[in-house]
Parts: structure tokens; sequence; C-alpha cells
């Protein structure tokens, strides 16, 4: 099945505000070399041990890395931009160890794929997932797939949304930017995922963005938000990065705005893109939750591999 391919040309009058420029993001790297930044990988929180069991009514979230989760309820597992690879493109290697074997993770019953950065779209990963697994991804992305061989591909804009069995998948805004080589820049969208159980509760992943008013709209539209997924890291320096990336602080003030119960970080402590220490997304998070009068318990601070469940 292959729904609504885009043959669209750009999508760059969907950037919201200005992109870090080539001159900027040069200079950050260089900089960044000069400085030897040496990054602890003791550090990185890990949960060890084997996946635990759910039952069929229960909302299950694993955090394998960055940004990719294993989210299971009403039987269904869907995994989110899956990256077990060491090394992608462009970055140091990866810090800490999926959270979870390859091998464990299937079958899967949908991959989601928020854009097509190196680090959300990695093309050794998804090349070891059967072709008859159905993927849902962005305006403008679909053919990357079927290229591939998958088989069953669907492609949606901001407000779509498509049902694989019990459960309802909506792609819904972010700021963000898309490219994976030099004459790609924008040829496909970008934005985050809202997963809704038939019970109503609802998972939202992100996928890579920096702040806006779109969390609020989303809020509105999807009021039974129980968990919001949203990345915490790579934001320094704040002048080059705030742009298209949450600081901690930002996700505290997003997960607000869309309503949601509980909030978990991601897109940290796995791929050191940018320089801030290790440990720093976390601590920023705690911080900016507590500070906002947030429960310990709403705080999701997931280590690597750790899985937890919503309650019922």
């Amino acid at each position: 099945m292959v729904i609504r391919f885009q043959r669209r040309r750009s999508f760059a009058d969907r950037l919201d505000g200005p992109l870090p420029n080539v001159r900027d993001v040069l200079r950050f790297m260089w900089k960044e070399k000069q400085r030897g930044t040496v990054l602890d990988r003791r550090l990185v929180p890990l949960h060890g041990g084997p996946l635990p069991g759910v039952e069929p009514h229960d909302v299950a979230v694993t955090w394998i890395g960055h940004a990719t989760f294993l989210l299971r309820a009403a039987g269904c597992r869907v995994v989110t931009d899956p990256v077990w690879s060491t090394l992608i493109p462009g970055v140091p290697p990866r810090l800490s160890p999926p959270g979870l074997a390859f091998e464990e993770l299937l079958p899967v019953d949908a991959v989601l794929i928020s854009h097509n950065h190196y680090d959300h779209l990695d093309a050794s990963t998804l090349a070891r997932f059967p072709r008859s697994t159905p993927v849902l991804v962005p305006l403008g992305l679909g053919n990357w797939f079927t290229r591939r061989g998958f088989t069953d591909v669907r492609e949606l804009d901001w407000w779509d949304s498509t049902a694989l069995g019990p459960l309802r998948f909506d792609f819904v805004p972010a700021r963000h930017w898309s490219r994976r080589g030099v004459w790609d820049f924008c040829r496909s969208l970008w934005g985050g995922w809202i997963v809704t159980a038939p019970d109503g509760r609802s998972l939202y992943h992100a996928g890579d963005t920096g702040y806006g008013s779109f969390f609020a709209e989303i809020g509105r539209r999807f009021p039974n938000i129980e968990l919001a997924m949203l990345p915490i890291g790579a934001y320094h320096p704040p002048w080059l990065m705030r742009s298209v990336h949450l600081t901690p602080e930002d996700a505290v003030a997003a997960a607000a705005d869309t309503g949601a119960g509980r909030l978990a970080g991601m897109h940290w402590a796995t791929f050191p893109l940018t320089g801030e220490p290790v440990l720093q997304p976390l601590e920023r998070l705690r911080g900016a939750w507590f500070a906002a009068g947030g429960s310990g318990e709403l705080l999701w601070d997931l280590a690597v591999g750790e899985t937890r469940i919503l309650p019922r």
C-alpha cells in the first residue's frame, strides 16, 4: 500500500524562522574540533535487562536511545526514528549502545519517521526491517522507501491521519527542516507523531524541533496526550541551534503547551551532535521541570533501555 506520494519540489515555505547558515555551522565545527571536547561515555545512564512483558491493555514506552522509542499499545509494537548504527555521517561515534537488541525489537507493526536527517533516518538500520513493514513518513519521503523495496509506505502532511490496526497516527508540525544531500534542501517535510490507542490515550513524539506556537495547537487538537517525548539535547551554542532544537527549558514549556500529563526527554546521551556536556540536558531538564512545579513521578527521566508503563 502506498498512500499520497508528494511530487512537490520544496517545503521551504513551511520553515519557521531562519536556519543556521553554512558559515556558522562550519565555524562551530572548527571550534569544537579545536576545543577537543571529551565526552565520558560512562556518564550515560543505562538500564540493562530484557524487555519487560506487557498486557494487551497496557501502554508502554521504551527508550532505545536518541529519538528511537519502542511504543507498545493495544497489542501493537511501533518504533520511532529507528537508529541502531554506531556511526552516522558527520558526527562522532555513538556514546551509548542501543537500549534494546535489534533482534528483540522485531516484529513491529509500524515504523514512524519524523524527517530525513541521518540521526533520524538511518539507512543501515532500516535495511534490517522486513520490506512488508508498514512505514509512515512525511510528505516527499515515500520514494526513498519504495526505492528500497518497502511495500506499505504512507506519506502524511501536517494534521493528516491514518490507521494501522487499532492505532491511529496523526502527523503534526515541528520547527525544523530537511536535507540529506547537496540538492535536496527541504524536498521532504518534517514533523512529529501522535499515536492514539483505542481507549483514547495518546503519545506524542516530537521528532526534532525548535519551540513554536504549534505546541499549543497540538494540545488543542489532541487533549488526551499522556506522554510527550521531546528533544532536550543538541542546543549548544544556543545562538546557532535554538531556532531548530529545543533547550531543556523549552521542552518543559512545550510539554505545558500541549497539556501532556508526562514528559520524557530524548535526543541526548546518544550522538554528540553539539557542544554541551553529556549529562547537562538531563540536569537542566530536571531543574526546569521542578522549578515549574512539576512532580517527580510525571517526569520520565528515562535511562537508555528503560521501560515505563502508563497508569491505567
